[in-house]
């Protein structure tokens, strides 16, 4: 088995779509990055890499048993064991799960590019281990699980507010006062308010949804600005990712 020595990650937690596990760029100076003393390093085949990935199914029991134990990180100067984790690379794209101790890949991290590069070149022009997938579930993207192009070109702020003011449209949808649908819709293409007006609540719904799940303007900002205000959660989220801007202007000053 093949084992990669002093990694850099930096852990996404419970994300099941691999567009917010970020890449290298997108790393913070907030985010909390660690060191791995050793972890297997394991090629495996395009549809379980891209399966891990995008999901937090269940992984082979193959090859959990493979890298059981077998994986350390120093704390404080001392070794500590994990019970499931790996590098798993199908040739041409690189990604670190740990999980947990669970059987599923709960925490997902990224490389820095050198260190992408030397995996790369690890398992050049060796075979891809065969691990059968007991159970493929056929994944269904939602509203608050976007389809990766919805998500395609955004950066790692974008994203964020996207997946925001999706859940602030959820929201609306299943909310007590079905007539604020039209006043969104509106909000987000007032030279349409004379045929908003004779929509039903699902058609002023839908339309909302559907022209709003596509790409990132100022327009998608705008909108996700007001329908968070008032409420205390997204308002957290809202005002995080504004701050992270701010600092980051600063930092460049």
């Amino acid at each position: 088995m093949l084992y990669m020595h002093d990694l850099w990650v930096n852990w996404f937690e419970g994300e099941e779509n691999g567009y917010n596990v970020c890449r290298f760029h997108e790393w913070r100076k907030e985010d909390g990055i660690e060191l791995i003393d050793q972890i297997p390093l394991l090629k495996v085949q395009d549809d379980l890499f891209h399966y891990i990935e995008n999901d937090l199914q269940e992984l082979p029991i193959a090859m959990l048993q493979d890298i059981q134990r077998k994986t350390y990180m120093k704390k404080n100067q001392e070794r500590h064991t994990i019970e499931y984790a790996a590098v798993i690379t199908n040739g041409t794209d690189v990604l670190v799960f740990d999980t947990l101790g669970y059987t599923s890949p709960v925490k997902k991290s990224r490389l820095i590019p050198r260190q992408e590069r030397l995996a790369l070149e690890m398992v050049q022009g060796k075979r891809a281990e065969h691990y059968t997938i007991e159970e493929n579930i056929r994944k269904e993207h939602h509203i608050l699980s976007l389809d990766p192009d919805k998500m395609s070109g955004l950066t790692r702020r974008e994203r964020q507010l996207k997946q925001l003011l999706m859940m602030a449209l959820d929201q609306l949808k299943h909310s007590d006062h079905p007539e604020e649908i039209r006043y969104w819709l509106t909000e987000w293409d007032p030279v349409q308010y004379p045929s908003i007006k004779s929509l039903s609540t699902e058609q002023a719904w839908s339309r909302l949804y559907e022209e709003t799940c596509h790409g990132w303007t100022k327009l998608h900002e705008e909108l996700c600005g007001k329908m968070v205000k008032g409420q205390p959660f997204f308002e957290t989220i809202w005002q995080g990712e504004n701050d992270k801007v701010s600092q980051h202007m600063k930092s460049q000053n």
